[in-house]
């Protein structure tokens, strides 16, 4: 398994393009699998969850068609996505362990087809992520479920029914899936307490252009009127957010400056408030933003995550290795995902003075400097955490099992190096 070793020390400073956001790609690309039609998605990023997701619709019988363009200095992709029939209904246990997010073909084969079979999914090891709410609403859609043999057997064969679902709590996962099989259902279909990520808001943008009849556009209530079939569509994915706070941090850790080409500062306003409040100067600009940590004295802050538009989860990990150098003492509480501190102990080996408290909680007191060691990512965000520890520890910092990034990042060192870090991945042999 590769490696990625980086020597600490170095002010970042420069420009990063931010990608096309992975959590809105995934449910994009499984979209397409609600018609028979064309369906390109430009701004497509270059990580290894598309290739997995992409590698499920060829085994369900889609045809992909992959275009490169540069543009503004920059390479970005585009696919076309078509499945006039289904050569398969079956999703395989060996694509869907390999990422969880395979569960969005769920909604959208069972809406069109009537069957599909999907092996129970993988991922990061952030908690149980039960898919309790996508079965429970299909079922309240008039589909019959049943586990089997580590499968969901999901049967509609009069096809999806209009229900009012009210979630138990705003799941991204639950609200993408039922608002696409919501889309070919009979009759209209609400969705209470559906989550209001930005990412849901793209793909409403791109069913509404494949013909779907949907209101409550970033609200917590959606009305899905169904209709009998949808067209093909083009569209252009989203800024990666999670990519740009995660580089925001970057450029604070280092007390360099970054403009963050692409960002929406819209979809960051809860992790811009925690940098500006640390002392760190953030410039909001139409197509970017600017973070200038040059004379920050940064200041420990408290952070709850929350559902959007609260401080995600998927930037707590990233947001405590800046608070392992900062002034004072931080109170780090997760409230999405119980076992979402896994990179605590590799901080740890670093230096950092982190107390946790329970599954939820931790202290992080500020210590000067943070020393280089051999660390190991544990998932997905957790590994972003260990390469920005390893940005400005003394020596030389190895972090093992970076194909997590790979899922998340696009050319992570690519992007680091040419502001300024001294990163390199280190090849090996599986």
């Amino acid at each position: 398994m590769d490696k990625i070793k980086i020597r600490g020390g170095n002010q970042l400073n420069g420009k990063i393009h931010i990608s096309g956001a992975k959590n809105a790609a995934l449910p994009l690309i499984a979209a397409s699998l609600l018609t028979s039609e064309p369906v390109t998605l430009s701004n497509m990023p270059i990580l290894s969850d598309i290739t997995s997701l992409n590698n499920l619709l060829l085994e369900l019988g889609t045809k992909i068609e992959q275009k490169e363009e540069q543009k503004k200095g920059h390479t970005s992709e585009t696919y076309t996505y078509q499945t006039r029939n289904f050569t398969s209904l079956v999703a395989p246990y060996d694509f869907v362990r390999k990422m969880r997010a395979s569960y969005y073909v769920l909604g959208p084969v069972l809406a069109r087809t009537g069957h599909v079979e999907l092996s129970l999914p993988g991922g990061c090891a952030i908690g149980a992520r039960p898919m309790d709410i996508h079965l429970n609403s299909l079922e309240q859609m008039g589909a019959q479920i049943e586990i089997k043999n580590g499968y969901v057997v999901a049967d509609a064969k009069k096809g999806l029914k209009g229900a009012h679902i009210i979630f138990p709590k705003a799941s991204v996962g639950a609200t993408c899936n039922i608002l696409m099989a919501a889309t070919l259902a009979k009759g209209a279909t609400i969705i209470e307490n559906a989550a209001q990520e930005p990412e849901i808001g793209d793909l409403i943008d791109l069913l509404v252009k494949m013909g779907a009849k949907i209101e409550g556009k970033n609200t917590s209530v959606l009305k899905i009127e169904g209709v009998s079939k949808l067209n093909g569509a083009e569209h252009t994915i989203l800024p990666d957010r999670i990519e740009a706070g995660s580089y925001a941090i970057a450029a604070a850790i280092t007390k360099g400056k970054i403009e963050l080409e692409g960002a929406i500062a819209d979809h960051l306003k809860a992790p811009l408030n925690i940098l500006r409040a640390m002392d760190i100067k953030i410039t909001e600009k139409e197509n970017s933003i600017i973070v200038d940590a040059r004379n920050a004295d940064l200041q420990g802050q408290d952070i709850m995550t929350d559902y959007y538009p609260g401080f995600p989860t998927d930037l707590q990990a990233q947001f405590m290795a800046l608070m392992t150098v900062a002034g004072g003492a931080s109170m780090v509480t997760e409230n999405i995902w119980e076992n979402r501190f896994m990179h605590v102990p590799e901080l740890m080996r670093m230096g950092a003075n982190i107390n946790v408290h329970g599954h939820a909680s931790a202290i992080v007191r500020g210590v000067k400097k943070l020393s280089a060691a051999p660390v190991m990512a544990t998932d997905l965000r957790a590994s972003f955490a260990l390469v920005l520890a390893g940005l400005i520890a003394d020596g030389e910092t190895i972090v093992n099992r970076v194909y997590h990034l790979d899922r998340g990042y696009e050319k992570l060192e690519e992007k680091l190096k040419a502001v300024g870090a001294d990163i390199e991945r280190i090849k090996e042999p599986d």
